[in-house]
């Protein structure tokens, strides 16, 4: 397993984690705020809110923890992958919805009176949040994803040449060698000649 920084996924866990909190909470504390989905009453549970909000939540939630935990990139791959997949289900749950539920859309109705407040429900449970979820998961992903596999870091050495103390100057040992051999005597070419032969001058006596 590679291992990674932690610092890579830590802020993007730390938002996921905090968009999850919002998606799973937000419809049990928002009629306090007149910010709700039918029905509009604090603390009510239904099947809508579990499929389409509260497990949404909780896995974009986990995802975003195993990010800031993950030292491992396929740890947090998972998570980032998880987190993804949850936002995208924010955005798509109430639309799909209709395919299991007998026709009708899961998860009520926005419950204020004004199209203004209407829209800002429909972006802050649903649309608007899983798209900003599927997007810092996606940066996530790109992070995890740009650490290369199976090579790690090689710190550079700063290289200091160093000149011992014996060592002396190319340039001065060829202009001593120049200054030698301009100084030095030329060299007395010798010939040498054949010897002559002595005559004998010893003489018999017969």
């Amino acid at each position: 397993m590679l291992q990674m920084r932690r610092s890579r996924g830590a802020f993007s866990g730390f938002l996921l984690m905090l968009l999850g909190l919002w998606g799973a909470i937000i419809p049990f504390v928002g009629p306090y705020f007149h910010y709700a989905y039918t029905p509009d009453k604090a603390w009510i549970y239904n099947t809508g809110r579990l499929w389409l909000e509260l497990l949404p939540g909780a896995a974009v939630f986990v995802g975003g923890f195993l990010l800031m935990i993950a030292r491992g990139r396929h740890i947090a791959l998972f998570g980032a992958l998880l987190a993804a997949a949850a936002g995208a289900w924010f955005t798509l749950g109430p639309v799909l919805s209709p395919l299991w539920n007998q026709h009708v859309a899961m998860g009520g109705s926005p419950a204020s009176a004004t199209v203004y407040m209407r829209i800002m429900e429909q972006l802050g449970f649903f649309t608007a949040l899983g798209v900003v979820i599927v997007f810092v998961a996606a940066m996530a992903l790109g992070r995890i994803a740009s650490v290369t596999s199976g090579i790690r870091d090689v710190e550079e050495i700063p290289v200091t040449t160093t000149v011992p103390d014996d060592t002396v100057p190319v340039e001065t040992v060829r202009s001593e060698e120049t200054q030698s051999e301009e100084t030095r005597p030329a060299p007395v070419h010798t010939r040498l000649l054949p010897r002559r032969k002595t005559e004998d001058t010893t003489q018999t006596v017969g």
